[in-house]
């Protein structure tokens, strides 16, 4: 037998926190505070995670949420191309 707390799946991550981890993550690469590796570490764990954990709302309002930070610059086009494709939203 399971209990309640093992048999509920983790809290979905709203769209608003995933966009201000994905503009950290570009921000802290930027800034010259991740090399490449330890980027694509911290990329592939957050997809991860999120794949576990699930994205809350629908894919119109997790790209309404991450599409702004492309457009301030915040993100650059190939991390964005390439959240959408990994969590699936294309």
């Amino acid at each position: 037998m399971t209990s309640d707390s093992q048999a509920r799946s983790p809290k979905p991550v709203p769209a608003s926190r995933v966009a201000r981890e994905l503009a950290h993550l570009s921000d802290m690469r930027a800034n010259g505070e991740l090399d490449r590796d330890e980027y694509e570490h911290r990329f592939s764990r957050m997809i991860s995670e999120l794949r576990d954990r699930r994205i809350e709302g629908n894919r119109q309002e997790i790209i309404a949420a991450i599409k702004p930070l492309l457009e301030d610059g915040r993100i650059h086009a190939a991390e964005y191309d390439r959240f959408v494709q990994q969590m699936g939203l294309v």
